[in-house]
C-alpha cells in the first residue's frame, strides 16, 4: 500500500511539474516580449517542415535554435514518409500547399531504435508493417550495408533511410507542383548525433532526385 502511494505521489509530482514549467515559460516569454502571445494568435508562416523521429531526446526547436511559429513538425518512429500513411501525407500537403514552407527536412538520428529493430530478424508484431519500410531500404542497399559491421552498418542504414524518405517526399504531387511553380520547397536530409549534439547534412540533391524519379513519378500536370 505504501509503495502504491509513493508511485501515485511521483506521478502527481511529474504531472504538476509540467504545468509549473509551462507557467514559468509563459511568464518568461511575456517578460521578453509583451506582444509574444498576441503575435502567436495571428497564425503561422513557418519556413520549415520538420519530419523527425519520435525519440524523446531530439527536441527539434531546441537543437535548431528555432522558436514557436518557425517550424511545422511531424514525428513518427524512424522518421518515415510512407505514401499510405495519411497522417504524414496530410502534414506534407498542408505544409506545402497552405503554409508554403520553403524547406522540408527529414531528420534521422544515429542509434535509432526503429532502425535497429528493423535489422532484427524476428517477428515484432504490430511493428512489422511499419519496419518493413526500413527493411526495404536495406534490401535496396544490401551490398553496401553487408560490407559494413556493427555500429557502422546501423549508422549507414540510418543515413540511407533518411535519403529514401527524402525521395518519398519528392515523389508527392504537392512538392513537385510547388517546386515547378515557385522553386520551393527544397528537401533536405539531416542526421542528429548524440555523441556531439550536431546535425549532419547528407547533402541530398533535390533537383537530381526530382529529375531521376519524374520518369515514373511526374505529377506536375
Amino acid at each position: 500500500m505504501a509503495e502504491q502511494q509513493e508511485v501515485q505521489k511521483y506521478l502527481q509530482q511529474s504531472h504538476d511539474k509540467i504545468f509549473e514549467s509551462n507557467k514559468k515559460w509563459a511568464e518568461e516569454q511575456k517578460a521578453k516580449n509583451p506582444q509574444f502571445f498576441d503575435e502567436l494568435q495571428k497564425g503561422q508562416s513557418p519556413d520549415y517542415l520538420w519530419i523527425g523521429c519520435s525519440d524523446s531526446r531530439i527536441p527539434a526547436e531546441a537543437i535548431t535554435g528555432l522558436g514557436p511559429g518557425e517550424m511545422f513538425i511531424h514525428r513518427n518512429i524512424a522518421n518515415l514518409v510512407c505514401n499510405v500513411d495519411l497522417n504524414v501525407m496530410s502534414v506534407v500537403n498542408y505544409a506545402v500547399r497552405h503554409l508554403k514552407v520553403k524547406h522540408i527536412v527529414v531528420c534521422g538520428h544515429y542509434g535509432c531504435g526503429g532502425v535497429k529493430a528493423a535489422m532484427t530478424p524476428q517477428d515484432l508484431g504490430l511493428l512489422n508493417p511499419w519496419l518493413r519500410n526500413i527493411r526495404d531500404v536495406y534490401r535496396l542497399h544490401e551490398k553496401e550495408l553487408d560490407a559494413l559491421e556493427g555500429e557502422a552498418r546501423y549508422d549507414r542504414l540510418v543515413e540511407l533511410n533518411v535519403v529514401e524518405q527524402c525521395r518519398n517526399i519528392i515523389k508527392t504531387a504537392a512538392v513537385q507542383q510547388s517546386y515547378a511553380e515557385n522553386e520551393f520547397p527544397i528537401v533536405h536530409g539531416w542526421v542528429f548525433g548524440f555523441k556531439d549534439g550536431l546535425l549532419k547534412d547528407l547533402k541530398v540533391d533535390h533537383e537530381a532526385i526530382l529529375k531521376d524519379i519524374q520518369k515514373i513519378y511526374n505529377l506536375t500536370n
